[in-house]
């Protein structure tokens, strides 16, 4: 109706202002077509289209998988949706004229047989007995519901192609998906390398405790001890990974989490495991504080993984090894645990061996896993480059 109103009035002003020519239907079909390009220009605004796309799920019954609910940014999505906006609005205004001009004229015909001032007052009823009247008058109203009808149809229809997703919108869809399933792996890492690691520590560590709480006070006192130690971390790895999963606004402007640890914090991790009761023979370079952030991130957290699983499979009475050493652009960890033969069999694998390779494929490096000579071994290979 704005458009319609609008057109009226230009139409009016280039027949003349002494003229009415939007009271005939010629002037009408005039004010009508100068209003859809009126809409086309309104339809080329972005919130056109998810504006449209909630009609047409509300109205349409159009599956939401067909359409695109964001704002038009391409040239090409803005034309299709200023299409689809020209046409609903031109339809809409035929429906409209037609529930307006319809029920008046039914009443007019329904009444013709029993009012003679009806029939007599100019009307023109183009019927040769108004006894016609209503029988005509019930038939017309079917106008206006297949002009609904049809015209329902034909937006539905016209909806997937003219508000689809496109080419851009789908790869944007696309990019976005692959964006949170990248930062759910991230959490999920975070949570099964610190969490599960803690885990699996104290767990071995209450274990030794008991085993020699009776003759050996001392150690139960560090275990104890490294318990302690171990949970506290486990609680603040626990809130580090939680306050990334916050996004609500008390929490947006505070500090939530603190440095994640690097290849620096390896004695720590080595007391606790030790603590655990598994002896652990280690060879660390000197310069770990040097490495760069980023890959002495996700190093410590292989290591730490590596040393989980060594504390569920290896044997109690072999040491595990560990090597770390720098060889110019590239920081190799390996790790090897005696593994008893059924132990060894069973491990094909699970979220912390995944875990790692995607670690280490952040950096553009591989990790190998698998049975040797000595039991099980876990070997990284990490580009210093890849932190660039």
């Amino acid at each position: 109706m704005p458009f319609f109103l609008l057109s009226s009035v230009l139409v009016r002003l280039a027949a003349g202002a002494a003229s009415v020519p939007v009271a005939g239907v010629p002037g009408q079909l005039a004010a009508y077509a100068l209003a859809l390009p009126c809409a086309a220009l309104v339809g080329l605004a972005p919130p056109v289209r998810p504006l449209s796309v909630a009609a047409v799920r509300a109205l349409g019954g159009v599956a939401a998988d067909r359409l695109a609910d964001t704002p038009a940014r391409s040239p090409s999505a803005r034309r299709r949706a200023a299409g689809w906006f020209t046409l609903h609005t031109g339809l809409g205004a035929l429906v409209s004229g037609a529930t307006l001009a319809v029920p008046p004229a039914t009443v007019v015909l329904v009444a013709a047989p029993f009012s003679a001032a009806v029939r007599t007052s100019g009307l023109g009823l183009p019927l040769g007995s108004p006894w016609l009247g209503p029988v005509a008058g019930l038939l017309l109203l079917a106008v206006p519901v297949g002009a609904a009808a049809g015209a329902g149809r034909l937006l539905a229809r016209c909806a997937p192609v003219l508000l689809g997703p496109s080419p851009a919108d789908r790869l944007a869809a696309a990019e976005e998906r692959a964006e949170r399933l990248a930062v759910r792996n991230r959490l999920a890492r975070e949570l099964h390398d610190a969490v599960g690691h803690a885990l699996s520590a104290v767990t071995l560590q209450a274990g030794a405790a008991r085993r020699v709480l009776d003759h050996d006070p001392g150690f139960v006192r560090e275990a104890l001890a490294a318990i302690e130690t171990t949970t506290r971390d486990a609680v603040a790895e626990l809130d580090a990974v939680l306050g990334a999963l916050r996004e609500d606004a008390e929490d947006a402007g505070t500090e939530r989490r603190g440095p994640a640890p690097t290849l620096a914090a390896l004695p720590p991790l080595l007391a606790r495991v030790r603590a655990a009761g598994a002896e652990v023979a280690a060879h660390l370079p000197e310069d770990l504080e040097t490495l760069p952030a980023p890959v002495s991130r996700e190093a410590y957290r292989i290591v730490q993984e590596g040393l989980s699983n060594a504390l569920r499979y290896a044997a109690r009475d072999l040491p595990i090894r560990l090597d770390v050493t720098r060889r110019g652009e590239e920081l190799t960890i390996t790790l090897t645990n005696a593994v008893p033969g059924p132990a060894r069999r069973g491990r094909t694998g699970g979220r912390g061996l995944r875990g790692m390779a995607e670690r280490a494929a952040l950096l553009g490096g591989t990790i190998d896993a698998g049975p040797c000579e000595d039991g099980w071994r876990v070997a990284a290979r990490l580009p210093l480059g890849g932190a660039r």
